[in-house]
């Protein structure tokens, strides 16, 4: 539990505001309609969960916890629709449209270059001939390359294997991080919710402060908060879903407290407010989440939990 709430917090205060912080200086952000409603939604879906996470009641986390499971079914749902609708289209030119377009004007050129019949002009006051010959005449400068230097491209097939070994990584290194906090907190008499709150969060929320940091240096928008709502939903719904309909409210004081609920929710209210009405000061939030998230950490150890 403490995970879930300190990876969706994490997610936010810092992935989200690593992306705002490391965008391209000059580049205005613009956050589209999909990313206006997407937002909209993990915050209902916060709202949803932070009374009934309080309550740790059997006749309340039963159902609740159906409901989650059927709301992560319908979102995932959703998106296959959207997909497959041509409702949801990529932000950014991939690498292999841009690959296509080369190839395009590689074959244009060649075709050019196979034309039969090319037209030379011989030095000024004498006529036209017209050649008929295979191939073009050999020419002062080399032809455009087809590819960008230094650009490689693959196929389809390459990057979803890549994608593939990346997810089952993930899995591995998620395993052996649950396994080892057990032992850590246990030697050490740790709160699991702390453990799992700070670091537990932090550590299997690296792959989101990654990628939020590329593509808010690439100015990928989309995929900034694509990978915060995307993530979140997950946490929030199935993760969060599972949990009650496995545990039915059987929780010891070790569970999270409204603190660190609240601090949940107000990280959602604040990236919704942005994705609406921040993007011109996008940059100072980001830094704004990032100092809040560093003093969450710290009140964490001294105040909340004290360690």
């Amino acid at each position: 539990m403490g995970n879930v709430v300190g990876a969706a917090i994490s997610n936010i205060l810092g992935a989200f505001s690593l992306g705002l912080l490391f965008r391209t200086r000059g580049n205005t952000i613009e956050f589209d309609k999909s990313s206006k409603i997407y937002s909209v939604l993990l915050l209902l879906l916060t709202t949803f969960v932070v009374p009934i996470t309080f309550f740790a009641r059997k006749d309340l986390w039963r159902p609740c916890g159906g409901i989650l499971i059927g709301l992560f079914a319908i979102y995932v749902t959703s998106i296959v629709w959207a997909i497959g609708h041509g409702r949801i289209t990529p932000p950014e030119a991939s690498d292999s449209e841009g690959s296509d377009s080369d190839d395009d004007e590689s074959r244009g050129s060649q075709e050019q270059a196979r034309d039969p019949e090319v037209t030379r002009t011989s030095t000024v006051g004498q006529p036209e001939t017209r050649l008929s010959i295979g191939i073009a005449p050999p020419t002062t400068h080399a032809p455009r390359a087809a590819r960008l230097p230094g650009r490689t491209f693959h196929r389809l097939s390459y990057h979803i294997s890549y994608l593939l070994l990346g997810f089952l990584s993930i899995c591995l290194a998620s395993y052996v991080l649950s396994h080892a906090a057990s032992t850590i907190t246990t030697q050490f008499k740790i709160s699991d919710v702390m453990f799992g709150v700070i670091v537990l969060a932090i550590a299997t929320t690296l792959p989101e402060k990654f990628i939020a940091v590329i593509s808010g240096f690439r100015g990928h928008v989309g995929i900034l908060v694509a990978n915060t709502v995307g993530s979140n939903i997950f946490l929030l719904s199935l993760c969060m879903g599972i949990i009650m309909v496995d545990t039915e409210g059987s929780f010891d004081a070790g569970n999270v407290n409204a603190t660190e609920l609240g601090v949940m929710w107000g990280a959602t209210a604040a990236f919704t407010a942005t994705i609406w009405f921040g993007a011109k000061w996008s940059r100072v939030i980001g830094g704004l989440m990032l100092t809040s998230y560093i003093v969450f950490l710290v009140l964490e150890f001294t105040v909340i939990r004290k360690l």
